[in-house]
């Protein structure tokens, strides 16, 4: 039996001892980030994400050994654990094996045959299970015994008909049979509970596929409409082969067919068997098609906490509204608010136009660059007061902004704390303005789920889905970095090796001691011990140090090194270093790391934040589109060609703002010329991307894009 750093290396496709080295460093506490960015050459440069699945494949694999320990333990206990059986549960590759294996001795509620065996039938069953010829009848008719219940011939052979059904149920090796046969063969079918009632859910309400075609999203669907009450989703199997695979496991070939084993065999198929075994896959499925959703949800949250930032301008955020007005913020580059106003443009015109008057003033006094404007409720008409206003500043431009989450953020505690001299709906358009300087800072503060780019995310298991979101959230963070005297608690405590706690107190420290100078300073900041400091100093960035080092990635252990490597190269931390990778690369990678007393990959990363210190990762990447004048949907024709960003990938298609109030939808048909098997292989959420409009649904506010056909 292979050990779980071999099972997992093959998995993986990994060297053993890379395995063995990254279990032994996430055994002593370090974080993925950290493990992924310093400690490279113990794991051959995998990135946080293939960490991040062997972290999940391990705990499953310990979770498994440990459920075979118990239930070998268990069996042990009973005094019936073989040598085999004990040889079957170690090989078991699921838990579902494990527990399958388990089965005919785990204590069970009062059953049928339980209640059979109670009444001494065990030895007719056995008897009639031999298949030697001898007659059921004249078998039972020894077990009529009216103080134990049994009072005819015919209750006894119901006796024994109810335990070899049992004992069929429970055997191993047929429900392993039959399930690979439902996953092969199966149909999904699904009908509506009432087929007059118009819904969502439409397209199921008479439906059938195969279950190997099934999709993800089809699956979700479902189970959502069947929670609701809507939906009546079933598996079925065609013909009669199911119960011809349990007939074909009871019945004994060397014998003559017995008729009553056979009918004990379809009685365990149909009363026991498979209805389990439906609900074992529609389990499975499910439980696939939520850790899609989750991956999917994952892999679209990252690009957008990744999306570059728009620096160094003061930024206007408009949150716009009927009832109470657009709320406006004005913030200057670092994010600090300079100006609040509430306006009422869609009241009348007269109102329209006092409220451009208003944000005239605002955008003159503060030199406003751009204007971030909200998805959400009455955004077209904000949008087009916002052209209006335009007019007069021919230097500024404005962005549609997803508000996703922003009133859950300007309701919360923590926006609580942040603003507490601003009503809520203020504080969600300094959200707004913010999410367009520093997407990634603030959209930290707001809980992934609310974020807005996954599908049936919330149908998802929560535990599992916090932690692959939390996961994103961590690794984003440290990649970009963090300012340790500007950035938020909320910003903090996702640094790879600070909590809640740690994060509050670096804030309380800098308030009450001034900005950090140096990074070794972050040791007088109490609970950050050294454990916690090894984990977090990489990734925290000191813009006024003297030390240069400490405005990079390149943590305070490897400082030694990069000193070296200047020494190596003829160069000084004062100095141009914008040449040191030509100059490396001239010297030889590997000489220099044998020199600096370091890993080559390890040297590399060095040389690249010595190039660039301070560099932001984000600001190698497309800018978001900024716009002056609006497009409506009613502009929309069929063959007109847009430029778009796309704010949305899922299982069926992408979804793109283009720049009208309603996102397009790229159907997976039309992303590119190749066959996908999901859109995130070809696009990422924050692409800009070039798209046809195909056709305009404005009565359904539909409009439907192509990227293939585009220019």
């Amino acid at each position: 039996m292979l050990s779980i750093p071999e099972i997992l290396a093959q998995e993986l496709g990994q060297k053993l001892q890379y395995i063995e080295n990254i279990i032994a460093l996430m055994d002593e506490g370090n974080t993925i980030p950290f493990i992924a960015r310093y400690r490279k050459e113990m794991h051959g440069s995998m990135d946080d994400t293939a960490l991040r699945t062997l972290e999940t494949r391990l705990t499953y694999l310990r979770n498994l050994q440990s459920r075979r320990d118990e239930v070998k333990r268990s069996i042990e206990n009973q005094g019936k654990l073989t040598e085999e059986l004990a040889s079957a549960i170690d090989n078991a590759a699921t838990m579902t094996e494990v527990e399958d294996l388990y089965r005919p001795y785990k204590q069970k509620r009062r059953t049928r045959g339980s209640v059979a065996r109670e009444k001494g039938l065990e030895p007719l069953a056995a008897a009639i299970f031999a298949q030697d010829g001898r007659d059921p009848a004249q078998l039972a008719a020894e077990y009529i015994d009216p103080e134990k219940g049994v009072n005819t011939v015919e209750e006894a052979l119901q006796g024994a008909n109810d335990i070899i059904a049992e004992d069929l149920s429970d055997d191993a090796d047929i429900r392993k049979a039959l399930r690979s046969l439902v996953s092969r063969k199966g149909i999904f079918t699904c009908k509506a509970n009432d087929p007059d009632i118009d819904t969502v859910y439409r397209l199921y309400y008479d439906f059938s596929q195969p279950i190997s075609r099934l999709l993800d999203h089809q699956i979700l669907a479902m189970n959502r409409g069947e929670k609701e009450g809507i939906l009546k989703p079933n598996i079925t199997l065609p013909g009669n082969e199911g119960a011809a695979l349990v007939c074909r496991a009871a019945l004994k070939p060397t014998r003559s067919v017995s008729t009553f084993v056979r009918a004990a065999a379809e009685d365990a198929f149909e009363r026991l068997i498979f209805p389990s075994i439906q609900r074992e896959v529609r389990t499975d499925l499910s439980d696939r098609a939520y850790a899609g959703a989750i991956h999917n949800f994952a892999l679209n949250l990252k690009p957008l906490l990744m999306q570059p930032p728009v620096k160094g301008f003061v930024t206007m955020g408009l949150d716009p509204g009927y009832k109470n007005g657009c709320k406006v913020a004005v913030v200057d580059p670092t994010g600090k608010v300079l100006a609040t106003s509430v306006v009422y443009p869609t009241f009348s015109e007269k109102k329209k136009q006092e409220a451009i008057t208003v944000l005239s003033g605002l955008m003159r006094r503060h030199a406003v660059r751009h204007i971030a404007i909200g998805n959400g409720t009455a955004s077209r008409e904000t949008e087009a007061m916002t052209v209006e206003l335009l007019q007069h500043f021919p230097e500024a431009s404005y962005i549609i902004v997803n508000e996703a989450g922003a009133s859950v953020y300007s309701a919360s505690p923590l926006a609580a704390e942040e603003f507490p001299e601003f009503d809520v709906n203020l504080r969600s358009a300094v959200s707004i303005a913010r999410r367009l300087q520093d997407p990634l800072a603030e959209l930290v503060k707001i809980d992934p789920k609310a974020i807005g780019v996954g599908q049936y995310q919330h149908d998802c298991p929560q535990k599992e889905l916090d932690a692959a979101l939390g996961g994103v959230v961590e690794d984003c963070v440290n990649a970009v970095g963090v300012d340790v005297n500007t950035a938020s608690r909320s910003l903090l405590q996702q640094v790879s090796g600070l909590t809640a706690a740690t994060a509050k107190n670096i804030v309380t420290y800098r308030e009450e001691n001034g900005p950090f100078t140096s990074r070794p300073q972050l040791k007088k900041v109490p609970k950050l011990g050294p454990k916690a400091y090894q984990q977090c100093a990489g990734f925290l960035r000191i813009p006024e140090s003297r030390e240069i080092l400490d405005n990079t990635g390149v943590h305070p252990e490897s400082y030694d090194a990069a000193k070296a490597l200047l020494s190596l190269l003829g160069l000084k931390k004062g100095d141009d270093l914008s040449c040191i990778l030509s100059k490396l690369e001239t010297y030889g990678l590997a000489k220099a790391a044998e020199e600096c007393a370091v890993g080559a990959p390890t040297l590399l990363d060095i040389t690249k934040e010595l190039a660039k210190p301070g560099r932001d990762p984000r600001d190698e990447l497309p800018v978001p589109i900024l716009r002056k004048d609006v497009l409506e949907m009613k502009d929309l024709v069929p063959g007109m060609e847009l430029t778009g960003t796309v704010r949305n990938v899922i299982d069926f298609g992408v979804f793109v703002d283009i720049g009208v109030h309603q996102d397009g939808l790229v159907h997976i048909s039309e992303v590119c010329n190749r066959r996908l098997r999901h859109p995130s292989e070809a696009v990422k959420v924050g692409d800009i991307v070039k798209v046809v409009v195909l056709s305009v649904d404005q009565q359904r506010h539909r409009i439907s894009l192509s990227m293939k056909q585009a220019k």
